[in-house]
């Protein structure tokens, strides 16, 4: 199954009529980097340390009617001032890449996407992000999803979309499961036939086959209506039947659901949706906010379901940086392949997150109910860009812990069961001049597991020159200091405090 990724690929590049306009950018990183204590241990045992990284990456991409496709790849290679270190990294290698195909217009398209990632075994412990030359808390993660779908329409009087998913995601960290889903979802709705009243139908249902926990299974199926009270309003109603076999001891896992709300857009740029409801864990809830001004864009989503680690490794994350910038941009970038490159610099320049979110997907095996509030906004001056986000998010496990009993060690096994995230962060770029950009950057974060009461709180700041030196080669310094609660060994042994500077030379090729 695995080939299928780039047979899928294929296809879409051989899709009749699909001669789109690439945009490909080679680009070469050298980076050295100073830090007083680079496995982020508490003050007594902190080691300095020169680290060297050069990164070659490319980015690609084309939009066409019949074919969209980015991707984005690089090698990190790290060298240091002492021989023998342990837990550290020699190289790095990570990419993404996605894509639609239309096979058929109006009828059949292919969706695929492919990913190999490094990501955070707890959410206690040294960020990926912080220090990717560390080997401690970290695994890579592979996934692939491959989705044809066939839209029909019937007049005026309905639509219908026919989906089928085959996906798989595989971690390398002992105890991580490799899971294989198969899903097939079926949406019909009402058209223009019925006027003000509209309404739905669907149904999801996905089974996987798990190397730890055998078969597991979820299926939903509901009915939703929609009023349309003006033009730009409705009222909402939706009922439905969940149900989830996985290993649980105690309560019930299917049962009846139903929520209610509105949905309302007062201008092209501005959309809001919200719904209140109950299904089977409790009460749940739903709120969207999207706007874009000349100047802002702004994002807020309230979630609430079932969730696992595999599910958020596939799907795109709620609030993206990409996304958020890409709207900001549209009005001066009318070009979408132009803007996508001109929003991956920015993101690359800037040190922005791919996700707008301080919130941690660490690995686990279990099923849980997540609840996740995330806003953003970003804004564009004559001189300043920024980026400013907050979240918080509620994981409480609903399967068994023996699931997970292998990942993190007896020791530790019952930390990841309940885990509470909040952060905020925010970042800007102000122009000096037409050459030379200062940057700067801070954040806060704090987990909670709620079973073991460990707490990790963390605040980094970090400020930097940028200065152009050609049309294609960017000079860079940066100045940042950290300060956290679980370091290295993932235990309580005090707080530690990290400074660092760096400089790099970055040019596309």
């Amino acid at each position: 199954m695995p080939r299928m990724v780039p047979l899928a690929i294929a296809a879409m590049l051989l899709a009749s009529e699909c001669r789109a306009d690439w945009r490909v950018v080679p680009a070469l990183t050298l980076k050295e980097r100073y830090t007083d204590n680079f496995r982020q241990q508490s003050n007594d045992l902190k080691q300095s340390q020169f680290i060297s990284e050069l990164t070659p990456s490319v980015n690609f991409a084309t939009n066409s009617q019949r074919l969209i496709l980015n991707g984005t790849a690089q090698w990190r290679h790290f060298a240091y001032r002492d021989d023998d270190l342990r837990d550290t990294l020699d190289h790095s290698f990570e990419y993404a890449v996605s894509g639609r195909a239309t096979l058929a217009k109006d009828l059949l398209y292919v969706d695929a996407n492919a990913s190999e990632t490094p990501n955070n075994i707890s959410v206690f412990g040294p960020r990926v992000e912080d220090a990717p030359y560390l080997a401690s808390n970290r695994a890579k993660v592979k996934t692939w999803r491959i989705s044809p779908h066939l839209e029909q329409r019937y007049g005026r009087l309905a639509s219908l979309s026919l989906r089928y998913t085959r996906d798989r995601v595989e971690g390398a960290a002992r105890g991580f499961a490799t899971t294989v889903g198969d899903g097939v979802n079926v949406n019909l709705a009402s058209g223009t036939a019925f006027g003000d009243l509209g309404w739905g139908l669907s149904y999801l249902r996905q089974e996987l086959e798990d190397s730890i926990n055998g078969e597991t299974s979820s299926q939903t199926a509901a009915a939703n209506l929609r009023y349309a009270v003006t033009p730009r309003m409705g009222l909402t109603a939706r009922v439905g039947y969940d149900r989830y076999r996985f290993q649980r001891v105690g309560d019930d896992t299917a049962g009846r659901n139903w929520s209610y709300g509105f949905d309302w857009s007062p201008s092209l740029r501005t959309r809001m949706s919200a719904s209140l409801g109950r299904h089977f864990y409790g009460q749940t809830g739903a709120f969207s906010l999207v706007h874009r001004s000349r100047r802002t864009s702004w994002n807020v989503v309230y979630d609430d379901g079932i969730t696992t680690s595999r599910e958020e490794f596939l799907l795109p994350a709620t609030i993206d940086t990409g996304t958020l910038l890409d709207r900001l941009f549209a009005t001066s970038i009318p070009d979408p392949v132009v803007r996508q490159q001109v929003v991956a610099d920015y993101i690359r320049n800037s040190g922005l997150p791919a996700s707008l979110t301080d919130d941690v997907n660490f690995l686990s095996n279990r099923y849980f109910h997540q609840r996740s509030l995330i806003g953003s906004m970003a804004f564009k001056l004559a001189r300043t860009t920024g980026v400013l986000s907050v979240s918080r998010s509620e994981r409480i496990a609903l399967s068994s812990q023996e699931s997970d009993s292998m990942l993190l060690g007896n020791q530790l096994s019952s930390r990841n069961d309940n885990v509470r995230q909040k952060g905020a962060s925010a970042s800007f770029d102000y122009r000096l001049n037409p050459r030379m950009n200062a940057v700067a950057a801070l954040s806060w974060s704090r987990s909670l597991s709620l079973t073991s009461g460990t707490e990790d709180t963390r605040r980094d700041f970090r400020i930097g020159l940028q200065r152009q030196l050609g049309r294609n080669v960017r000079a860079t310094v940066d100045l940042q200091r950290r300060f956290g609660t679980i370091g290295f060994s993932g235990l309580s042994n005090g707080p530690y405090r990290e400074h660092s500077i760096s400089a790099s030379l970055s040019a596309q090729l």
